[in-house]
């Protein structure tokens, strides 16, 4: 076990307690191997007396990350655990997801705090490219990655993915045909029965400027204020839409893979669908490190995003509850998803053109399509 001076955890002010690490993920750190440990030993490229000589002028590395405690803690122990670096560990909140660490990010651009910004997306470390927030770094370990996602220049390199995926309720929908779009929110027979995350916040926003990519403005636009005519219901998270439609409030919900995984593993009666397969396809959602330029710690930076990179965590996440889908074609899929990546049609949308996209529509269309969905639930809550 490691001590609790090995892991500091810092937290934005308005941070929630989180979900406690799965029992399932506590069980697969145990397991992780001899072989692993040695093999993340070499990956970090590091031998005993270079680590303690880096141990004791750079004794740590500051990750702000917007991914899931349960899922961040477990690696970033195991990097303290393999190179004696301690993680000081920033976390975001769940209704603020990406965008909280994003704007803390920049305000400290003069002055930078952290090292590492491990994104649970790869927009929001686009942005940072845009802002000239990140510094370039290529790491070894990102050999065997699918390059067109990541940043040519090494900005930002993107790894382990999840996908934008429906689930729906099977005991409401027994008989019924199940949705196989996101255009089935719009439809008529689950007007008032649909739900969806913020899409300011998190991957619901890097979804949105996927649509808007791919659709084109107009057809974008339209989508959403369809989702309004059919009352579709919008959610402070891609957590309580899971927790929304499990719970039987909703018949369908859009939301992450990780979080219809959750759900099946705690035996919720829901299904999953991988929307538009016959059309434009699902969204891949990976992962994104980022080097912050000027960081206090570079060179435990590079280490810890070497060991982020590494083949090892790949598998790990693959193995976790995230069932996270690798880049690395080696990696046998989550059988959450019961195919290869390859064999699964995803959306043709382009990193770069999404983070301009993004900040756009954040300032424009999609605030104000969110203050209206937020005004008409003030007027339908029943008077005291």
């Amino acid at each position: 076990m490691i001590g609790p001076n090995q892991l500091e955890t810092a937290r934005l002010e308005s941070c929630p307690q989180r979900e406690r690490v799965p029992a399932q993920t506590q069980s697969l750190t145990r397991k992780w191997s001899r072989g692993a440990l040695l093999a993340g030993l070499f990956l970090v490229g590091c031998n005993r007396r270079e680590s303690e000589q880096q141990s004791r002028v750079h004794s740590d590395v500051v990750v702000y990350s917007s991914v899931d405690d349960a899922y961040a803690r477990p690696l970033c122990e195991r990097f303290s655990q393999v190179t004696k670096i301690k993680v000081r560990l920033v976390l975001d909140t769940e209704e603020t997801k990406s965008t909280g660490l994003l704007n803390r990010l920049i305000a400290e651009k003069t002055r930078p705090q952290a090292d590492v910004f491990w994104s649970g997306d790869p927009v929001r470390a686009a942005v940072l490219q845009r802002k000239g927030i990140s510094a370039p770094y290529l790491s070894p370990q990102a050999r065997g990655l699918p390059a067109g996602i990541s940043d040519p220049q090494g900005q930002f390199t993107a790894f382990s993915a999840r996908m934008r995926v429906i689930i729906f309720n099977q005991k409401l929908l027994e008989g019924k045909k199940a949705p196989a779009s996101i255009f089935d929110l719009i439809a008529p027979r689950f007007r008032g029965k649909a739900c969806l995350a913020n899409p300011l916040f998190g991957t619901t926003s890097m979804h949105a400027a996927a649509l808007f990519q791919v659709l084109g403005q107009e057809k974008a636009k339209e989508f959403f204020q369809r989702l309004t005519e059919n009352k579709v219901k919008m959610l402070s998270s891609n957590g309580e839409v899971r927790r929304r439609v499990v719970a039987g409030d909703f018949e369908i919900g859009l939301t992450d893979s990780d979080d219809a995984n959750v759900a099946l593993k705690e035996g919720a009666p829901i299904g999953f669908v991988l929307p538009d397969q016959d059309g434009m396809g699902t969204l891949l959602v990976p992962n994104a490190v980022v080097l912050i330029a000027g960081g206090p710690n570079a060179e435990n930076a590079k280490r810890f995003i070497d060991f982020l990179l590494s083949p090892e965590s790949e598998q790990w996440l693959a193995e976790s509850e995230a069932a996270q889908m690798a880049l690395r074609g080696e990696i046998a899929p989550p059988k959450f998803f019961g195919r290869p990546l390859g064999e699964i049609r995803l959306m043709k949308a382009d990193v770069a053109p999404m983070a301009a996209q993004l900040e756009e529509l954040a300032q424009g269309f999609l605030e104000e399509w969110v203050q209206q969905q937020m005004g008409l639930a003030a007027e339908r809550r029943p008077s005291r």
